[in-house]
This record gives structure tokens, sequence and C-alpha cells, in this order.
């Protein structure tokens, strides 16, 4: 079950649907992709949709939500960024794992 919280106009997302995994940034590759590891323990190659592009800003450090693909399984889809405070609240109640660093570029 998705279960939106409206907070000060931001949206959180928390229990994340079937075919989406919590990832964070790595690196940053140039045109719209970057490398993310998903907290499931694997690393992909990220692309940001052309909904997100230049409308928000992803940089190596965020946690992020990607939406994986069916047949290439190295790919995912970024779906949605989240702030800093939203990312703890992820952490608090339980969707990140306890290891994952929040605002720091070293993953």
């Amino acid at each position: 079950i998705v279960m939106y919280i409206l907070y000060l106009h931001i949206t959180f997302r928390y229990n994340n649907p079937p075919g989406q995994e919590y990832a964070q940034v790595v690196k940053m590759l140039g045109n719209g992709r970057c490398e993310c590891f998903c907290f499931d323990g694997v690393t992909r190659l990220g692309h940001i949709r052309g909904k997100m592009r230049k409308k928000v800003w992803i940089t190596a450090g965020d946690i992020i939500l990607a939406a994986k693909r069916d047949f290439p399984d190295e790919k995912v889809a970024i779906v949605h960024k989240y702030t800093a405070y939203e990312a703890r609240n992820l952490k608090k109640y339980g969707d990140l794992t306890v290891n994952a660093r929040i605002n720091e570029t070293a993953v």
C-alpha cells in the first residue's frame, strides 16, 4: 500500500510498490544517467526520467526511488528524489537500511 502524507506541500512516498527500490546515487555519469546503489545490494545504471530533467537536480549521495525494468536488470529509471528530511523519516520507519548515509557523497 502506498501512503501519501501531505506536510508543508511535500509529498512523502512510503512503502514502495513492487518493482521499485530505494537507492542512493553513487556517481553522476552525465547525459541524465548515474550510477545507483540499490539497497538490495546491487549497483545499477540509473536514468533520470524526462519529467524530472532540469526540474529536480540529483547529485551524488541523494536517496532516490528507482523503478526496475523487466528485461535489462542492470538499469533503473529514477522516479522520485527524497529530501534529507524525507530520507531521515524513511530510515526511522525502517524502509532504508541502518547503514544508509544521508547527505553524504561517500556511499
